[in-house]
């Protein structure tokens, strides 16, 4: 059974992440180490971008039903993140509750602009607070990764964030330019995709064949725990750290697919 996160869940899940980035930025020993999944960035540098991240799609949800995100003149700020320590970890404190505020304010409904108008993911404030919970437990991961203390994205944001990963940024009606192709995830917790490639796009469905049904046989699947299946989907695990079968050419054209060229 694939249960979407509440609102109500997404807000404070996004609470309890943003904790633990603070924490895991708190326990950095110094701000200008080097990001173990970003070498070009600095911790600090790291911590100003997320935190921007967020400031952007607070704009953006309040500013509601648009052609297009607000100037960055709305949302910058103009001076950037403090340096100091305790003053970079209050910026983005204040830099998440603002993001809450903003998305508690406008609930769940809320029309706004959206990049990803090409999936079947609502254009929606909802839709934004759920990329917002997926997004901040990422860069959790890559603070404490770079701290030499990883851990696994919790399993119910797992869940709902692979399921996210697939419905919002995987599926779209843009042509697949290459043949087409069937490809299955399967969480060990026991929840299964399918992604259909084709001309007609990437098209995603939650797989639960019924008992004694032969479901099309798959041209590649991976199969691992939900965190690591969301880590590999951005880039932050290799595939090797999946059960994988099949093609290993698909998974590599579906990384390096960009459908808005």
């Amino acid at each position: 059974m694939h249960k979407i996160l509440t609102f109500h869940d997404q807000l404070r899940l996004i609470d309890e992440r943003s904790a633990a980035f603070r924490a895991a930025v708190a326990a950095a020993p110094s701000l200008d180490v080097r990001m173990a999944t970003h070498p070009a960035r600095t911790l600090f540098d790291h911590v100003e971008h997320v935190g921007m991240g967020r400031r952007k799609a607070a704009a953006i949800v309040a500013a509601g039903p648009a052609d297009g995100p607000p100037e960055e003149s709305v949302w910058g700020g103009g001076t950037g993140a403090p340096r100091e320590r305790e003053a970079l970890l209050a910026w983005w404190v204040e830099s998440v509750e603002h993001l809450a505020n903003v998305l508690r304010e406008a609930g769940p409904d809320r029309g706004c602009w959206t990049w990803w108008a090409d999936s079947p993911a609502p254009q929606t404030s909802g839709a934004w607070a759920r990329r917002q919970l997926h997004e901040i437990a990422v860069h959790t991961y890559d603070v404490q990764l770079t701290g030499g203390v990883p851990q696994p994205v919790p399993e119910r944001i797992a869940l709902d964030g692979f399921d996210d990963c697939q419905f919002t940024l995987c599926a779209t009606t843009v042509a697949w330019p290459y043949e087409p192709a069937i490809v299955d995830y399967h969480a060990t917790e026991g929840q299964s995709w399918r992604l259909r490639l084709s001309h007609n796009g990437a098209q995603v469905a939650h797989l639960a064949p019924a008992a004694g049904e032969d479901p099309d046989t798959a041209d590649a699947s991976a199969r691992g725990t939900a965190s690591d299946l969301v880590l590999f989907f951005y880039g932050r695990i290799p595939l090797d750290s999946l059960e994988f079968e099949g093609d290993r050419r698909i998974f590599d054209r579906l990384a390096a697919w960009d459908p808005s060229v």
